[in-house]
C-alpha cells in the first residue's frame, strides 16, 4: 500500500461516503476535492452545489479554490446566485451538506465561529458560518470533515454555528424548525463516525489501520458509542492517490496541509 498523508486520507474517505446521482452542497477545500474524486471514480453522476450560485458545473479546467471561483461556474446547469441555491436546499434538492469546522460535539453540532471565552473576547476567531449554518439546517444529511484532535471533539461547543441534533432530545430538529435528517457522517484521518439512530450520539464506525477504538476514544473529549460492526478504514490505492495529487489538487493548495497525529 502506498504512503499517504492524513489529509489525503480525509479527502479519500470523504469521496467514499458520497453516492452516485446525488447532489452535494460543498464547502471550500477538502469537500470539493472529495467530490471531484468521487466523480472521477465511483460517482460520475454526482452533482455539486456551490454557495456562489452554481449547480452541477463541469470542473474540467481545474479545482476551484473557493466556492466563488469562476471555475466553479463552468458549464453549470444552473447559475443564479447565492439566494437561489439556498432556496434549492429549502425545497429539498440537496442530498448532502459537506462542511468543515473547528469543534464538534457528540450530537453533531458544529462550531466554526470562535474558540475560548466569549464572542467579543474570543481566543481564536474562525471564518464563521459562511453558508454552513444554512446547509446543515436545510440539506437532507450533513457530512462534517475535520482532523481527529481532542480540542476539536469536545463535550461542549464554545459556539453553535451549524446545528446537528441539538441536545439529542426526541424531534429536536423538527422543534427547532430545521429540515433534513441531520448529521450523517464525521470524517477524520483516523476514524469514520456516524450517529446512533435512537440516542443521536456519535458512534465509531471505522478505524484506521493499526489504530484501536481505545486510541480513538483518547482523542475525543466525550464518550463514544462503538458500532458492533466496526470496520477498518479502507485505504486509497495508487490510482486514488494519483487522482488526488495530479488531477484534483496538483498544486497542493489543500492536500499539502499538515495534521497533528
Amino acid at each position: 500500500m502506498s504512503e499517504y498523508t492524513p489529509v489525503e486520507m480525509i479527502a479519500y474517505t470523504g469521496s467514499r461516503v458520497l453516492e452516485d446521482n446525488k447532489i452535494v452542497f460543498v464547502g471550500t477545500g477538502l469537500p470539493i476535492i472529495a467530490a471531484m474524486h468521487a466523480q472521477l471514480t465511483h460517482a460520475p453522476g454526482l452533482g455539486m452545489i456551490f454557495e456562489a450560485g452554481a449547480l452541477s458545473p463541469i470542473l474540467d479546467i481545474g479545482m476551484p479554490l473557493s466556492v466563488g471561483d469562476t471555475r466553479a461556474c463552468r458549464k453549470a446547469c444552473y447559475l443564479k446566485g447565492l439566494c437561489a441555491v439556498f432556496e434549492l436546499t429549502q425545497r429539498g434538492h440537496a442530498d448532502y451538506a459537506f462542511i468543515g469546522g473547528a469543534q464538534i460535539d457528540m450530537y453533531g453540532n458544529v462550531n466554526s465561529t470562535f474558540e475560548g471565552d466569549n464572542y467579543t473576547r474570543a481566543r481564536t476567531r474562525f471564518p464563521g458560518s459562511g453558508g454552513a449554518g444554512a446547509m446543515a439546517a436545510n440539506c437532507e444529511k450533513t457530512i462534517t470533515i475535520m482532523a481527529l484532535e481532542k480540542r476539536r471533539f469536545v463535550e461542549k461547543l464554545d459556539f453553535l454555528t451549524s446545528i446537528g441534533y441539538g441536545d439529542g432530545s426526541s424531534h429536536f430538529r423538527e422543534k427547532a424548525g430545521v429540515m433534513g435528517s441531520g448529521p450523517y457522517r464525521v470524517i477524520t484521518n483516523e476514524a469514520l463516525f456516524g450517529f446512533d439512530e435512537k440516542s443521536k450520539r456519535m458512534m465509531l464506525f471505522e478505524v484506521a489501520s493499526e489504530r484501536t477504538p481505545e486510541q480513538i476514544q483518547e482523542k475525543v473529549s466525550f464518550e463514544l458509542l462503538i458500532s458492533p460492526d466496526i470496520k477498518e478504514m479502507k485505504e486509497p490505492t495508487e490510482e486514488d492517490l494519483r487522482l488526488l495529487r495530479e488531477v484534483c489538487d496538483p498544486e497542493g493548495y489543500f492536500l499539502a496541509r499538515k495534521v497533528e497525529r
